[in-house]
């Protein structure tokens, strides 16, 4: 009986013996497998092209091609190398290389703060990739270069002002002007197209702003200063017009031209008048000594009651 219990305890044993060496087997092969895949798949030997990317592959003799197929590839490993990976999508270029305002300087030698950038998208991958090394460098030099030349040629009121109509001869600039004089454009040298361009930002610097704010409350002081000094002038007008008034009014008092005219009396009379238009003008009372190079007479109004005026006139001219 105890034999006959021990040899299926045996078999149960060897089972799982080879179950699990099967087992160990097969997970030893899996994880070769996969490393073999990792490691291929790490050194690009297969390699993967996605939607709207594209691959440049350098070959065994030594020529360059552009792989653009989506799905997966092969390349001989050690023999080829994969140069570079270029996205087709729509890509942005930044003035300055930087989203950050960079200075620049108007036609009025004036600083500004400006930041713009560029939409492009990559169309002939052999132009960009093949026919320029480290295509992207060049074109944000020429991108710059082109930028600033319009820029700076403007005046400092129509980079504030006149943004929508510089912006677009920027972008007719980079679209379709020649780089140089009989040159290729920036399309035909880099094998891209020009999506969009877009102004961002144009500012005075702080402490311009301070200094302009400075210049406006100057000049608001010089223009009130103007008009003061323009209603005084008025005022003199209309006092100097009163008195012109004032002596034809006394000329005919004392009987025009033709008769003849104390020079005292007139000189005395003309300065009362005179402080008498001045007095009406300013609200002011005034006196005027009047200096004929003989001791002055003191004058005073008559009373009403105890002479008349035609009395009180011959007085006057008797003296």
């Amino acid at each position: 009986m105890t034999d006959e219990k021990a040899v299926p305890i045996f078999l149960q044993r060897a089972r799982v013996g080879i179950f699990l060496r099967r087992l160990m087997f097969f997970l030893f092969v899996f994880a070769t497998l996969y490393s073999l895949v990792a490691i291929i798949y790490s050194t690009r030997v297969i390699y993967k092209v996605k939607l709207n990317y594209a691959m440049v592959i350098e070959q065994l003799n030594g020529t360059r091609k552009a792989v653009t197929k989506v799905g997966w590839h092969a390349r001989l490993p050690f023999f080829t190398r994969i140069e570079q990976d270029v996205p087709l999508m729509n890509q942005s270029l930044y003035l300055g290389n930087t989203m950050e305002p960079m200075r620049i300087i108007s036609k009025e030698n004036v600083a500004l703060w400006t930041s713009a950038v560029l939409t492009y998208r990559i169309n002939n991958l052999k132009v960009w990739a093949i026919e320029n090394l480290f295509p992207r460098d060049l074109l944000q030099g020429d991108f710059d270069g082109i930028v600033k030349d319009i820029l700076q040629a403007q005046k400092v009121d129509s980079l504030i002002s006149d943004r929508e109509q510089i912006k677009e001869k920027i972008f007719n600039a980079l679209k379709s002007r020649p780089i140089n004089e009989n040159g290729p454009t920036l399309e035909e040298k880099y094998g891209m197209e020009v999506v969009s361009f877009v102004l961002r930002e144009t500012r005075f610097g702080d402490k311009l702003v301070e200094a302009t704010e400075e210049k406006k409350r100057r000049e608001l002081i010089a223009e009130a200063a103007n008009y003061a000094a323009d209603q005084e002038a008025d005022r003199i007008r209309k006092l100097y017009k009163a008195y012109l008034d004032s002596i034809s009014s006394l000329q005919d008092a004392l009987g025009g031209e033709e008769q003849g005219i104390s020079t005292d009396l007139l000189q005395f009379l003309t300065q009362q008048k005179w402080a008498t238009a001045y007095a009406n003008q300013t609200g002011q009372k005034t006196f005027v000594m009047h200096d004929s190079g003989i001791v002055p007479a003191l004058t005073l109004p008559p009373d009403p009651v105890k002479c008349t005026p035609v009395k009180q006139e011959n007085k006057v001219l008797d003296k």
